[in-house]
């Protein structure tokens, strides 16, 4: 029989690469105003993202190759894009005084949000801390939190949240996002991870299973306003549950 693991080894990789390929077309949709065909795409990026390495895990073929080519399609789906995100709301927000030369440029700030996040990808590989928890911010959770508060601020007949929403199209509250995100990138916070790597059970998982049943009620009760929370809630959880642990 003709041996498939080679064939077998290059799932994980392909599957990295629609990551990357969504994270392309969100660019293109975000630049079109497509915003909310971009944020889906995000969604199904980071989708990719936590299949590639349960998939590498599951048939054991992890490799460096693999992890390098992850942080590479995470530079673009969850470092360019939601900085591209926040780009977009802030050139679009009428109290920044766009007519002004100096407030025109203002927005550009927003891309230090993508360098950091190549900063925290690379420091990520090389850092044998983070196997299975995080140091700083994952760039998947940033991105989930700057794309649904700019949906939230952009959309708001579609993504009614309420006080989130007056809270999302504040001017001052998407600027402070730009040092706020990129120092909870770099920092070194310590949070946890979604792996299950150690089986399914209650004792080991418990942070897990909270987080999740708390996330759940979050989008039942604030529908989709429950989205930036739950980010919030997991660095909560983090610094209770990790901060313990050091």
């Amino acid at each position: 029989m003709k041996n498939n693991r080679p064939i077998i080894s290059q799932i994980p990789n392909m599957v990295t690469l629609l990551n990357l390929l969504s994270g392309s077309v969100s660019v293109i949709m975000v630049l079109s105003g497509e915003t909310l065909f971009a944020a889906i795409l995000v969604g199904l990026a980071a989708i990719f993202d936590f299949f590639d390495g349960f998939l590498a895990r599951l048939l054991k073929v992890k490799s460096a190759i693999g992890k390098e080519l992850d942080s590479l399609a995470d530079v673009v789906s969850f470092g360019l894009v939601p900085a591209l995100f926040l780009f977009m709301l802030l050139r679009n927000n009428p109290g920044l005084g766009q007519a002004e030369v100096v407030t025109g440029l203002i927005p550009y700030f927003a891309l230090l949000i993508g360098a950091f996040s190549a900063y925290r990808l690379a420091f990520f590989n090389l850092d044998t801390r983070q196997t299975d928890s995080f140091r700083g911010l994952p760039t998947p959770a940033n991105a989930i939190f700057i794309v649904s508060l700019s949906l939230i601020a952009g959309e708001a007949p579609l993504f009614d949240a309420g006080v989130i929403s007056l809270f999302a199209g504040n001017l001052w509250v998407q600027l402070l996002l730009i040092p706020l995100s990129c120092w909870l990138l770099v920092s070194d916070i310590p949070m946890f991870a979604l792996k299950f790597s150690r089986g399914f059970g209650v004792s080991q998982n418990k942070t897990r299973y909270l987080f999740l049943l708390l996330s759940v009620l979050l989008l039942v009760f604030f529908r989709f306003g429950g989205i930036p929370l739950i980010i919030v809630m997991y660095i909560m959880i983090s610094l209770f549950t990790e901060g313990e642990k050091n």
